[in-house]
């Protein structure tokens, strides 16, 4: 770092949080999203101080959803930006305006991923902060979620191709970051979406949070992020642990792609009870654990098998492991169905004549 940058609380914070997580090496290749706003020119800002230290090379990526009227200028506000700051710059932009939050969230992945991949970049970085944080586990809460979704935005998530999409501002709220900016008199794009009541963060952002901070907690944001990290944490622990139930209930070993086996494991003489046809499932392992395990076993099976699905859904195989025999499912999405036979579970995934 040069003697004429700033060494704030905050960049100083930041470097021990990139460091004590682990969510960069030296010398990496990093790109970063830059919508313009305050939380995207806060992260910048922050990198493009700290790159002295770490030897990272940064670029800037932008997307253009084509919301707007102004999108266009948006962009090259960016891009000026970027050029200002003696960094390489690109831009996607849609083929035509999106029309949802999901829609537009998908596409940006896809996009930065596209550019991460084309040049050689090892990290796509965005500034999700605490705020972002709080927001996505109250929305997922109301819409009705289990852990999993309560603990949504994570420090790090693979992506694709091998890239890895990294959040390092998830301890900072909003109110930081707008000081940030504030203090180093960056130039904040605002984006009139942002103010637009119909979509359903802004309605959080606009009127439940500030109600909460008013009249529950004032520090309501770094409260519920953090209730966000110790969730992360415990899903972490029981995914593992359900995965290796549901390997010993579907007898005790089946092969992952890119799985090269185990030496020994022409010895074992258990049978691997998953085919393309069908997946089978011990009750009796089952019946022995909690039922959060069981539950997250059934999930596990339904995501391979299904697009999307339900808590209705994984209740009903949850209620054939204690089930009288030969009782069964009706069809799922795409004709599956789950029936009992002895001690086993077994979901024929072949829709039946």
């Amino acid at each position: 770092m040069s003697d004429r940058t700033p060494w704030t609380p905050l960049h100083a914070k930041i470097h021990r949080t990139i460091r004590s997580r682990q969510l960069f090496e030296r010398n990496q290749r990093l790109l970063v999203a830059v919508s313009g706003g305050q939380d995207s020119l806060c992260l910048v800002k922050l990198l493009l101080d700290l790159q002295p230290k770490w030897g990272w090379h940064l670029g800037v990526a932008h997307c253009d959803h084509r919301w707007r009227p102004d999108s266009q200028a948006n962009a090259s506000h960016v891009k000026n930006l970027a050029q200002n700051w003696g960094v390489s710059f690109y831009l996607q932009t849609a083929n035509e305006p999106l029309k949802s939050e999901a829609a537009a969230r998908d596409w940006r992945y896809q996009a930065l991923s596209a550019i991460a991949c084309e040049n050689q970049f090892s990290c796509i970085v965005t500034g999700h902060t605490a705020s972002d944080r709080a927001e996505t586990l109250l929305y997922n809460l109301i819409r009705g979620t289990g852990a999993d979704g309560l603990q949504a935005l994570t420090w790090k998530r693979l992506l694709n191709d091998g890239i890895v999409l990294v959040r390092p501002l998830l301890e900072m709220t909003r109110t930081q970051t707008g000081e940030f900016c504030q203090d180093f008199q960056l130039s904040v794009w605002e984006d009139s979406t942002n103010q637009d009541l119909k979509f359903a963060r802004n309605r959080l952002r606009r009127y439940i949070i500030p109600y909460l901070q008013e009249n529950f907690n004032p520090q309501v944001e770094s409260a519920l992020a953090q209730t966000a990290e110790i969730l992360q944490a415990e899903v972490e622990y029981l995914e593992q642990a359900a995965y290796q139930l549901r390997k010993e209930a579907m007898g005790g070993k089946w092969r992952d792609e890119g799985d090269e086996g185990d030496e020994g494991d022409e010895g074992d003489e258990r049978e691997s009870f998953y085919t393309p046809d069908s997946i089978r499932l011990n009750r009796r392992v089952l019946q022995k654990a909690p039922l959060a395990l069981q539950r997250r076993v059934m999930r596990q099976v339904l995501q391979e098998i299904l697009h999307a699905f339900s808590f209705e859904q994984i209740e009903k195989l949850i209620a054939l492991i204690t089930a009288p025999n030969r009782s069964q499912t009706d069809p799922f999405p795409g004709g599956a169905i789950a029936r009992v036979e002895g001690d086993w579970i077994n979901i024929n995934l072949k829709k039946e004549e």
